[in-house]
């Protein structure tokens, strides 16, 4: 049952990537992350689930891993900072429903000759399922920035205390005290005393129990991740785009409405200008629409905006309806009437230009609305987890709750 779980999202997500239609420009531009989601694939396909150790110099991470792994394979010291580089291990558990489980070593985040940090962090963030923050007393001011940076991308995350033979009974009972003091109340991360094997008996049974689901979602999140890099690159080019395109129409409606006096032409000209726009910025968009969706998107944003449906209608009508009498009362005062029919030509031109930039705003984010609703996007895999396995998965409804891609993207709207 739980085999099958893993091998359909795999196909889900692998089925969402295939369908992606990159340019080489794109494959080219997100290259790095490319090759970290498809190593990310790669293992949940080989249901390779991946700890990542991390924290600052000096506090014993590698000791862990060597205590987890019954063997001296990370290199020790009493010097701190002697883990320079970044180091997997594969670590055997037996009757695990994971096929394999690794351990990812890291330098402190803290050592001044560590080149990159950032770069330490990005990995240890994007590459494993699991983090252990090991400390060896009270959270300092760095460890919390941490520690918070983890949670608002979304990782699942444990406080291993390491060192306690240096502390007596009663300091360690106040610093388990402070530290969860300073840990988000809502995400009840579980601090691990590492004693003996507890830390092992500890991992074993969590991994046995949520291995799989926090594989599933960490691939996910990858992918939601760089989708919306490729979405917020790709809006960039296609706001330039729309920009010019309702530039364009704007100029045609204006010169239309301002030489026609004539009501009827006038105002289905108009309107035949906005639906042509809709449907030229659907395009933009990569939405095919139909002429009935057109006509719904426009009448829903002329209800709602009254600046636009009343300078559509009422307004141009108006006007329209002055330039008709002038041209009318012409032959009677020997051209002197037509004094007014410039400015009032010029006035039409203005209120176009505004109604059809306010029409292809708002009608840019409706189509693109429209336009990224899946239910093979990432996200909404996210989601279908999260709420089938809330008290698991908890920490990951801070990264969802951050990552509102209407407000995201509206910035890149014309």
């Amino acid at each position: 049952m739980k085999k099958l779980k893993i091998k359909e999202n795999y196909l889900l997500l692998k089925n969402w990537w295939e369908n992606i239609d990159l340019t080489n420009y794109e494959k080219s531009f997100f290259n790095k992350e490319i090759i970290s989601f498809n190593q990310r694939l790669f293992r949940l396909k080989e249901s390779t689930f991946r700890i990542g150790v991390y924290g600052k110099s000096g506090v014993g991470k590698s000791s862990i891993l060597n205590s987890l792994l019954k063997e001296n394979i990370f290199k020790t010291s009493v010097i701190n900072g002697t883990t320079r580089e970044m180091q997997e291990e594969a670590w055997t558990l037996n009757d695990q429903k994971i096929n394999s489980i690794e351990l990812l070593d890291s330098p402190g985040f803290d050592f001044c000759t560590i080149k990159s940090p950032d770069k330490i962090y990005s990995r240890m963030n994007h590459s494993s399922d699991l983090i252990l923050f090991v400390v060896s007393g009270d959270l300092n001011r760095n460890e919390v920035g941490e520690i918070s940076s983890f949670i608002k991308d979304g990782k699942k995350i444990f406080i291993v205390l390491n060192k306690i033979d240096l502390l007596k009974k009663n300091e360690l009972k106040e610093i388990i005290e402070n530290i969860n003091f300073k840990l988000p109340k809502d995400l009840n991360i579980p601090i691990i005393i590492n004693y003996e094997n507890d830390l092992e008996n500890y991992l074993r049974k969590f991994i046995n129990q949520h291995g799989e689901i926090l594989l599933i979602l960490n691939s996910l999140q990858l992918a939601d991740k760089l989708s919306q890099r490729i979405k917020e690159q790709r809006l960039k080019r296609r706001q330039k785009l729309a920009q010019s395109t309702i530039g364009k129409f704007s100029t045609i409606k204006a010169s239309a409405v301002a030489l026609n006096p004539f009501i009827f032409f006038d105002v289905a000209g108009s309107f035949a200008l906005d639906t042509a726009l809709i449907n030229e910025l659907s395009k933009i968009y990569g939405l095919n629409m139909r002429e009935e969706s057109t006509r719904k998107i426009f009448k829903n944003i002329s209800i709602n905006n009254l600046f636009l449906g009343f300078t559509q209608v009422g307004i141009n009508t108006s006007f329209n309806l002055i330039k008709k009498i002038i041209l009318l009362t012409v032959p009677f005062t020997n051209g002197l009437s037509l004094l007014p029919y410039g400015p009032i030509a010029i006035i039409q031109a203005a209120i176009a230009v505004r109604s059809t930039k306010i029409l292809g705003k708002l009608a840019a984010k409706e189509i693109f609305i429209k336009s990224k609703v899946s239910y093979l996007e990432p996200s909404i895999m996210i989601q279908n987890i999260t709420s089938k396995e809330a008290e698991i998965v908890n920490h990951m409804n801070i990264y969802l709750s951050k990552r509102n891609l209407n407000n995201n993207f509206v910035s890149f709207l014309p």
